[in-house]
Order: C-alpha cells, then sequence, then structure tokens
C-alpha cells in the first residue's frame, strides 16, 4: 500500500508532483552498480508516495535511463518520468548540444532505454549558447505535439536565459518552459535573487536538485577529518570543495539549529528546500536503501518562522557559499569573451 505524501502541482502544467522527487544520477556506474538494489530504491520511493522520478541521459551514459526504465516498467502511468539532453553522448561532435538535429535522436534513444512511448517532462539540461533559442524551442514543441513529450523544462538556466525562452516562445505562440529544475540549499541561494522570482512570475515549476549540497548537509564532511569512504568528496576531490572554511562554519551553525529543533541536519535542510512557495519539488538522490530511508523521514518535517529566521541568519538569502556550486559557468566569463580584440599596428 502506498504512503501519501504531500502533492503539488507543477506550474501551469496541471501535473501533480509529490514534493519530494527521486533524483538517479547515482544509481549505476557513477554511484550504486547494483541494479537489483537499484530498482529497489525506485520502487521503495514510489511506495513511500513519490511520483517524481528525474534521470537525464548523460547519467552514466544511458544506464540510469535503463534502470529507471527497468524498475517502472510495472507502473510507469503511476510515475511522472523526467529526463534531460545536452551532455555529450558519444565521439561525434553532433551527439551534444540543444540542436533540433540532437534533440531528435536524443529524445529517440531515451525513450528506448526508459521503455516508454512518452517522456512527462524533457529537460534541456544547460544553455548551448551555440543553438539560438528559437531552434530548440520549435524542436521541443514539435515533440510536444507529436506526443513524444508532454512537457518541457530547462536545468540550471540564468534568470536572463529563462526571460529569453518565454520571450520566444510567446513570439511563437507556443508553450514557454514549464518548469525550471536549479541548484537549490541553504549554502547555495543565488536563485533567490532572480531565478525564483522570474519562475513565479510566470507560473514557471520549480524543481531543486543538491539540496544537501552535494553531502555537506548530512554533516559528513569535517574540517578535522578524512572524507568518508564513498562520499563525493573522496570519490571525486578534484571536483569538490572539502576546503571551503565558509561552508564548515555554516554546517556547524546549522547543526546546532536543527538539534534545538529536535531533528537531524539533514532533516532540516530537505524541509527548508521545499519550504520557499516557488519550489515545487526538490530531488533526492539516495545511492543506498538506507540512505532512502533517512531522506524519506524529511518528508514530514516543518520548520517554524523561529528555525528559518536563525538559518537565514547563518547564511543570508540570495547567497551563495561557493559560485560554482550554481551548476554553469556563462562562457562571457571565459577570458577570450572578456579581452578585446586588438589588431597589430
Amino acid at each position: 500500500m502506498e504512503n501519501e505524501m504531500e502533492i503539488r502541482t507543477l506550474g501551469r502544467t496541471g501535473i501533480g508532483v509529490s514534493k519530494f522527487g527521486l533524483g538517479t544520477m547515482v544509481l549505476g556506474a557513477w554511484g550504486n552498480t547494483d541494479h537489483d538494489s537499484c530498482a529497489r530504491i525506485v520502487n521503495t520511493a514510489l511506495d513511500a508516495g513519490i511520483n517524481l522520478v528525474d534521470t537525464a541521459d548523460v547519467y552514466a551514459f544511458g544506464e540510469s535511463e535503463e534502470i529507471v526504465g527497468a524498475a517502472i516498467a510495472g507502473r510507469r502511468d503511476d510515475v511522472v518520468l523526467a529526463t534531460k539532453f545536452h551532455n555529450q553522448m558519444g565521439e561525434d561532435t553532433n551527439t551534444r548540444g540543444n540542436s533540433r538535429r540532437w534533440i531528435n535522436r536524443a529524445v529517440e534513444d531515451s525513450l528506448r532505454r526508459l521503455q516508454t512511448d512518452r517522456i512527462d517532462l524533457y529537460q534541456i539540461h544547460r544553455p548551448d549558447p551555440s543553438t539560438d533559442i528559437s531552434e530548440t524551442i520549435d524542436a521541443l514543441t514539435d515533440l510536444v505535439r507529436a506526443g513524444k513529450i508532454l512537457s518541457w523544462g530547462t536545468s540550471t538556466f540564468p534568470a536572463e536565459d529563462i526571460v529569453e525562452a518565454c520571450w520566444v516562445a510567446d513570439d511563437r505562440r507556443v508553450a514557454a518552459p514549464h518548469t525550471e529544475q536549479p541548484p537549490y540549499s541553504i549554502l547555495c541561494r543565488g536563485i533567490e535573487r532572480d531565478v525564483l522570482p522570474v519562475c513565479a512570475r510566470r507560473d514557471i515549476g520549480v524543481i531543486v536538485w543538491s539540496p544537501l549540497s552535494g553531502g555537506w548537509l548530512t554533516g559528513k564532511y569535517r574540517r578535522d577529518g578524512d572524507a568518508p569512504a564513498g562520499s563525493r568528496a573522496s570519490i571525486n576531490p578534484d571536483h569538490f570543495d572539502v576546503d571551503n572554511e565558509a561552508k564548515y562554519d555554516a554546517v556547524e551553525q546549522l547543526e546546532a539549529i536543527a538539534a534545538t529543533a529536535g531533528i537531524s541536519l539533514m532533516e532540516l535542510a530537505m524541509a527548508w528546500a521545499v519550504e520557499h512557495p516557488a519550489i515545487t519539488s526538490a530531488l533526492i538522490g539516495p545511492r543506498t536503501e538506507s540512505q532512502l530511508d533517512e531522506l524519506l523521514r524529511a518528508a514530514d518535517v516543518t520548520l517554524d518562522a523561529d528555525t528559518l529566521d536563525a538559518i537565514d541568519a547563518v547564511v543570508a538569502p540570495g547567497t551563495d557559499l561557493n559560485e560554482a556550486d550554481r551548476g554553469w559557468t556563462p562562457p562571457g566569463l571565459d577570458v577570450a569573451n572578456r579581452r578585446r580584440v586588438r589588431t597589430a599596428r
């Protein structure tokens, strides 16, 4: 028997999704390589009331989609299935990006791996400055009309790119982005300044990723100890800010706030991530079944005003403790794009 979890409407789509969604990036070669265990994680999440399952073609280069497709094969109609395209999927230069050419191939590949005839939410994984957004929107609109996708969204788009996508769609009299999927956590609050207000104004659903800030908000990382075996920091230390003193300070203060509230740091972080009125759902990304059990306990936690105010005093609204956590660096910041071209005399 399935449990109940709060259901929220996903923007203007009319689709109801659970306030926690299941993110599957670490199901497969990038995390849990036991497919039977991964299937149990997916189905346990569904049994607990989660109906939103999010993946991407690039996660373990298709393996995550295959795991998800096999796991939900018998209950596809109960799942709001989301996936993404954009990242490099082969050696050929055109097996990536946001062009119509790649979208038409990528969606067929995802449909095959997911063992389904339609994708409920198809998301542009990152902006592609080399492709006019009108080309991307036209291709996605055609997929909606063909019934291969039911809605489309963006992921980790800056506010100005979301606005441009909306303007272009309005000009073409077609559907603008239905969703945005940005990074968001107590330690990464930059989207509160611009992305969330834009999404609220345009009735764009928001599904946030990394609400635990890559594991920082589980309390597993200590300034005086090594990263635990199997953690993201131990597996990929070159891309993890283990020397970020501001984060260590914040985590220590947040643990005290959680203790006062009588909950764990992880529960505090997850409950906080879905508190903002512009947020529809927050993705949990368990690698193991025990991690899933811990994360599900946060579904019933709510935070009072005093706790929320105390969190704001630790990390101010609109603040990112590490700019890299925003997930995408605009190409305009590249050296080649911020130096004047000087011709020889």
